[in-house]
């Protein structure tokens, strides 16, 4: 049989089922309030009715339902002037089987015994007549009202929860346990593809072969080998996990169904596990398919490690039913899982196992090349750039920067350039973007006193004057005074990207970083709350090189760090009281040890370090020639490749 290949218009409106009820609904109050009398009798008064009765122009009077009058006139009467003027007013149709008159009157009693006197008065032989009518569909409309209103109240609210609740096709309560995934096909328009996906080069290989797979699989299975069930990208947020899997939807030439980890939960029970089961059967039917769940920790995480039920029961159950369709019996090998999550170590051991998720791809955070790439791809959206924009050197000033906070650079720079008036978004824009997204926004209104203004330069200029002396120490490039966030104070460094670290690095860096209230004791011979974020900073540099990188001697050789995740746990600690005692004081001696270096390497440039906070003071902002010109050239040469902004 041929199909139907006509389209639908979009612009028609779509046919609504309400209307057939305003229909009904208003057929029932014509019928209930007008009771089939659509051209009543010309209306009089009782008045008028006894003058006319007095005057024997009335035949008969009908008295319906004990409060409605009906006046039928003589033949002689009808033929009066006066009569047949109110006759013509009437919309009845002219009848002698209906009333020429009629009224409602009040009590029945009094009324008839008025017409007992006119009667007796003028000797008339009127014949009064009692009649009852009913309005049949009046009636009947009165009596299921309330009803309907209960029925159509409950189909309202059982439509409403199914809304809510993202059931399944047609929308109705019992398809709650339908999947939430959105299906992408080849008729379905995705515009992301693995040219939007710049750098992660070993990411997107493994990513493409899985795609490749299920449009060749042939060319792999002819070696023996066979696909893939799961593929699991873990990294930092704002990575590109799932960019990654956009990519694979605008690429891919098989169904892909996208949904959250967190569109499994619901407050039924029995749901998740629901939902896990439909979702594998779509895909099934559609395979080869490709199922991607983002955040899957959401009901990924390992089982029996709370102390609570209920809702952690629900999940389990969800996680379990996952882990059978991924990797039981029935199961169908066309079916592709991938799943993004930042926490990794908190997934249960049995979904990471092979057979599972056989391939865990790393999304690590950019290097300086692919940063470079990424400020290309994301530059193309904005209009009007200046030419002599460098992406090299904006991805050598943005170390540490995830593709996201790429992308969040490149619109805020063109908003400041917007803001500023200007017609391209240029090289200041984009390092302004970057002082604004990591230091904070400047609060040039702030209110500062002059002691305290002048202590904020005292410690930004120790800062500097250590960071300048120290050879593993990042060399500054730019200091400023005016407040950014919530700091009173910035600076910018020069760091090197590192893959390891080795403790002389990690000490000049905490001394660098005591500098400021170093600063603040040789200048005032007192300290100031100013130095919080210094001694967070060295606090964390210190415990992590005693008790994870094992870099102390009296402690040794050993970590307490858990890479699984599962000691966030427990509660207590991995070792004993004493050795505990024994961390604490090393860390503090560490990091007394750097304070006391850095108060003597300012205690022997005293004046330098004046002279250093007097031009801060004056001119707000500094950069390196300021303090080459103090200082004189940095006794450690090293190329200065990229930029950080050290908020203090």
């Amino acid at each position: 049989m041929a199909k139907d290949n006509r389209k639908i218009d979009p612009k028609r409106p779509k046919f609504s089922a309400y209307w057939i009820y305003a229909i009904i609904i208003i057929g029932f109050l014509v019928l209930n309030f007008m009771g089939g009398n659509w051209g009543s009798a010309p209306k009089t008064t009782i008045s008028e009715f006894e003058s006319y009765l007095s005057n024997g122009e009335v035949q008969k009077v009908v008295i319906l339902n004990r409060r409605e009058a009906k006046v039928y006139l003589t033949p002689e009467a009808k033929q009066l002037e006066r009569h047949k003027d109110s006759k013509d007013k009437s919309l009845l149709p002219s009848s002698p089987n209906e009333p020429d008159y009629s009224f409602e009157f009040g009590d029945l009693q009094n009324f008839e015994n008025d017409i007992a006197a006119i009667k007796k008065a003028n000797n008339l032989d009127t014949k009064v007549i009692y009649d009852t009518e009913s309005n049949v569909w009046g009636e009947i409309f009165i009596t299921l009202l309330p009803f309907a209103l209960i029925i159509g109240v409950w189909i309202f609210i059982m439509r409403r929860m199914s809304g809510g609740a993202g059931g399944g096709a047609g929308g109705q309560i019992f398809n709650i346990g339908k999947s939430k995934a959105k299906l992408f096909d080849q008729n379905t328009d995705v515009k992301v593809s693995f040219e939007n996906v710049a750098g992660l080069e070993g990411a997107k290989e493994e990513i493409q072969e899985i795609v490749d797979f299920l449009k060749n699989p042939e060319k792999y299975t002819s070696l023996g080998g066979k696909i893939p069930k799961g593929a699991l990208l873990v990294g930092p947020p704002g990575t590109g996990k799932t960019l990654l899997a956009k990519a694979v939807a605008g690429e891919a030439k098989v169904p892909f169904f996208s949904l959250s980890g967190s569109d499994f939960v619901e407050m039924f029970v029995g749901v998740g596990a629901s939902r896990v089961r439909d979702l594998f059967k779509q895909a099934k039917e559609k395979a080869p398919a490709i199922i991607f769940i983002d955040e899957i920790d959401a009901i990924g995480r390992a089982r029996g490690k709370s102390n609570f039920s209920g809702s952690n029961d629900e999940r389990e159950n969800t996680l379990n039913q996952l882990l059978t369709e991924m990797d039981g019996f029935g199961t169908n090998t066309n079916v592709i899982v991938i799943a993004a999550t930042n926490r990794a170590d908190v997934l249960d051991k049995a979904l990471m196992r092979a057979g599972r998720f056989d391939r865990q791809i790393y999304v690590d955070l950019p290097d300086v090349r692919e940063r470079k790439e990424i400020f290309e791809v994301h530059l193309k959206p904005i209009k009007k750039v200046e030419n002599e924009l460098d992406t090299e050197f904006l991805a050598k000033q943005t170390p540490g920067f995830s593709g996201a906070d790429i992308a969040n650079v490149c619109n805020e720079a063109a908003l400041i350039a917007a803001r500023k008036g200007k017609s391209a978004v240029g090289k200041q824009d984009f390092l302004d973007a970057v002082d604004r997204i990591v230091g904070g926004l400047e609060k040039k209104n702030k209110i500062i006193t002059p002691d305290e203004k002048r202590a904020i330069a005292v410690h930004e200029a120790g800062h500097a004057t250590v960071s300048w002396m120290l050879e593993h120490a990042a060399p500054l490039v730019k200091v400023t005074i005016v407040p950014r966030g919530q700091s009173l104070g910035a600076a910018w460094y020069l760091p090197e990207e590192r893959l390891i670290v080795r403790p002389n690095q990690m000490l000049d860096e905490m001394c660098a970083a005591l500098g400021g209230r170093a600063a603040e004791h040789v200048i005032f011979n007192e300290i100031s709350t100013g130095a919080l974020s210094d001694l967070e900073k060295v606090t964390k540099q210190a415990r992590a090189m005693v008790t994870i990188y094992g870099l102390n001697d009296k402690v040794g050789n050993l970590t307490y760090y858990d890479s699984s995740g599962q000691s966030e746990y427990n509660f207590t600690k991995p070792y004993s009281e004493q050795t505990s005692e024994l961390i604490d004081k090393e860390i503090s001696n560490i990091i007394e040890l750097q304070y006391q270096r850095a108060i003597k390497l300012l205690e022997n440039n005293k004046d330098k370090l004046l002279e250093l906070a007097e031009v801060l003071l004056e001119k707000e902002v500094i950069f390196k020639d300021n303090l080459e010109k103090i200082f004189g050239e940095r006794p450690f040469g090293r190329k200065e490749e990229e930029t950080v902004i050290e908020p203090s």
